[in-house]
C-alpha cells in the first residue's frame, strides 16, 4: 500500500462511516485498529481505483470493521498471529475467531483444551 493513503473506516453493524483517516501501515483482516479511543477488528479491506492518464491507480481504501477488544492470548503460527493457544486441537488458527467450543476464551481455563501434537 502507498503510505498515507486516504482510508475510510466503516463500521459493519450498524452500518456507518467512522470517518476518513490517513494510515502509514497496511491493515489486513484480523488486525486491530485504534480510532478515537476505541478498538476495532478489521474484517475486510477494499481498494478503490481511479483511472488517471490511461492507468488505474489506487485512490483510497475502505476498511470494514467491528468493535472489539484486543485478545489477551495470541500465538504466532506460520508467520501470522492467531487468537488463543494454537496448540489446542480446537483452535481455529484464525485472526478473527479463537475456536468453536470456547470462542470467548480464555484457553487456559477451558475444559475442552486438548493438545493436537
Amino acid at each position: 500500500m502507498e503510505p498515507d493513503l486516504p482510508t475510510e473506516v466503516i463500521l459493519t453493524h450498524p452500518r456507518q462511516s467512522l470517518g476518513k483517516v490517513m494510515l502509514d501501515w497496511t491493515p489486513q483482516p484480523g488486525n486491530y485498529l485504534d480510532l478515537e479511543g476505541k478498538t476495532y477488528a478489521v474484517l475486510e479491506r477494499r481498494h478503490r481505483y481511479q483511472l488517471k492518464a490511461g492507468r488505474y491507480r489506487l485512490n483510497k481504501i475502505a476498511l470494514y470493521v467491528q468493535s472489539a477488544a484486543r485478545p489477551a492470548e495470541k500465538s504466532f503460527v506460520e508467520g501470522r498471529w492467531v487468537i488463543g493457544d494454537a496448540s489446542c486441537r480446537f483452535n481455529a488458527h484464525s485472526e478473527l475467531i479463537r475456536c468453536a467450543v470456547n470462542p470467548e476464551g480464555p484457553c487456559d481455563r477451558c475444559r475442552y483444551y486438548e493438545t493436537h501434537m
